[in-house]
């Protein structure tokens, strides 16, 4: 007589738990917990070369897509979105940051000295105050400064001047500390977009002044800025901005030394963008008329490209 085996008793399954991560659509990478109300990931994002933060206030978006440290000497550039706000910080109070803006879509439209000062009846720049192009267009409005003057009439440093004031400063010597200068800083971050010499024009220089008497000298005034003083440069149409980190051609400093500047971009807070009542929209009846213009064009090239209204987060 045969004798059946006992049956097996069926294993028990345990219940898949559900992971709280999701994957990435399309990716094949699992993605970072989302913020409650945010709509995006809470983790760094690196954007255009830089060190990025996305943080998340009281449930709405506010971006912080780069900050860099620029170090004496060294050029910087970037295209900035409207809406886009630039920051920059002397830390030390002796900073000199001499700067260029451009249309990104159209660089044949470029800051204006003349239209921006005579627009504003001013001969410097600081809150309140616009940068114009020579389309009557404002590139840049400046939105916050602790400063309170930055020169517009000096032009940028050169290698003859550089020579003239700090002495031999090559790189045959000193490496890559020998001595940069604003013009070729401005040449060599043109050329990566297709632009040479022949489209610098007169700059701005950021926590520098300097005063012309009743004759028309001008001169150095030294002890402009301070510790930690900051621009907010806010960009009113998508804009190539260029920085040089390089000392002003008239101060009176004998030693090459520029200070390192602290440089970020974010994205603008519904407080801070250029509604009816905007500052800088008010503070010259002209510059009303420069933002009408602004936000015709704008208008135009989204229609153009189809893109649809760019806007901060």
């Amino acid at each position: 007589m045969k004798v059946k085996p006992p049956k097996k008793k069926p294993k028990s399954v345990r219940p898949l738990r559900r992971t709280s991560r999701s994957l990435a659509t399309g990716g094949g990478q699992a993605s970072s917990p989302v913020a409650a109300g945010a709509g995006q990931a809470s983790r760094p994002v690196a954007t255009g070369g830089g060190q990025a933060s996305r943080l998340v206030v009281a449930g709405s978006r506010r971006t912080i897509i780069l900050h860099e440290t620029l170090r004496g000497g060294q050029a910087w550039s970037r295209r900035l979105s409207r809406g886009q706000i630039l920051r920059i910080v002397d830390p030390t109070g002796t900073a000199c940051v001499s700067a260029l803006c451009y249309n990104a879509r159209d660089p044949v439209e470029r800051y204006n000295l003349a239209d921006t000062l005579k627009a504003q009846y001013t001969a410097f720049l600081t809150v309140g105050r616009v940068l114009y192009s020579d389309m009557g267009r404002v590139l840049m409005s400046i939105i916050g400064d602790t400063c309170g003057w930055h020169d517009t009439l000096s032009g940028c440093g050169d290698a003859s001047s550089n020579q003239a004031r700090f002495g031999p400063g090559r790189y045959q010597e000193l490496r890559n500390e020998f001595h940069r200068n604003a013009r070729d800083n401005f040449i060599v971050e043109l050329s990566k977009v297709g632009l040479g010499k022949r489209d610098i024009v007169a700059c701005v220089n950021f926590f520098a002044r300097v005063s012309a008497d009743d004759a028309g000298r001008i001169r150095w005034i030294p002890g402009n800025s301070r510790p930690s003083a900051y621009v907010d440069l806010r960009s009113e149409m998508e804009t190539f901005v260029v920085l040089s980190n390089t000392p002003h051609p008239l101060d009176t400093s004998r030693t090459y030394a520029p200070p390192a500047v602290e440089i970020s971009v974010r994205w603008s807070a519904p407080s801070e963008r250029p509604g009816p009542r905007d500052l800088c929209r008010l503070s010259r009846p002209e510059n009303g008329r420069g933002f009408a213009l602004t936000e015709a064009y704008v208008r135009e090239m989204e229609s153009v490209s189809g893109t649809g209204r760019e806007a901060a987060p």
